[in-house]
């Protein structure tokens, strides 16, 4: 029932097998090595496309008021009162782009381009164009057919404005002259 081996049975256990059970840790080493790199990367990677993703939900502007200027019965100025929206990071107006769309229409233009738009910083804790702070207020003022190449708006006009932050994040509204403008008017909300 039982056999017993012999010398000619028995394994060999010499010095190739050695080498060859060193040079099996040595690759798997190697291996493990390589897999936590390319882990460590990839962990890199992922928390940057994070950071950068909840930049462009997150750093977003939030208009406040938006009302023109009335000369002629034509609306010629735009002035747009503008806030970070809640939870957004420091946002620079002037690495901010503007597209107006309409019936005359498209433009778009940086707000911190020379000439295209003048921007005044109120309740704000710094005088540069950058809202910090959620109690930052900054009026947007741009003067149509002036300061950028797009008509004034005449009375029943509408007009789509978009803010792109420089992380990627936009704010749109709608602007909608009345279809009334009077000659004693010299201000109207939209």
């Amino acid at each position: 029932m039982f056999e017993f081996a012999t010398t000619e049975d028995r394994g060999q256990v010499g010095i190739g097998t050695l080498i060859v059970f060193i040079a099996m840790v040595l690759v798997a080493a190697i291996a493990a090595g390589v897999l936590i790199n390319t882990a460590g990367f990839l962990q890199t990677q992922a928390e940057a496309t994070g950071e950068e993703s909840t930049s462009q939900v997150s750093d977003r502007l939030q208009i406040v008021s938006q009302a023109g200027n009335v000369t002629d019965q034509e609306v010629d100025e735009l002035d747009i009162v503008l806030a970070k929206a809640p939870g957004a990071g420091t946002i620079d107006l002037n690495e901010t782009s503007v597209e107006l769309i309409g019936d005359d229409g498209q433009e778009t233009f940086n707000i911190g381009d020379e000439g295209n738009a003048s921007v005044d910083m109120f309740a704000a804790s710094t005088d540069q164009a950058v809202l910090i702070d959620s109690s930052d207020r900054a009026e947007l003022t741009i003067t149509l057919d002036s300061d950028i190449d797009y008509n004034r708006l005449q009375p029943g006009d509408q007009l789509s404005l978009t803010f792109t932050t420089a992380s990627g994040a936009t704010t749109s509204s709608e602007i909608r002259v009345p279809t009334t403008l009077t000659s004693d008017q010299t201000s109207v909300r939209l």
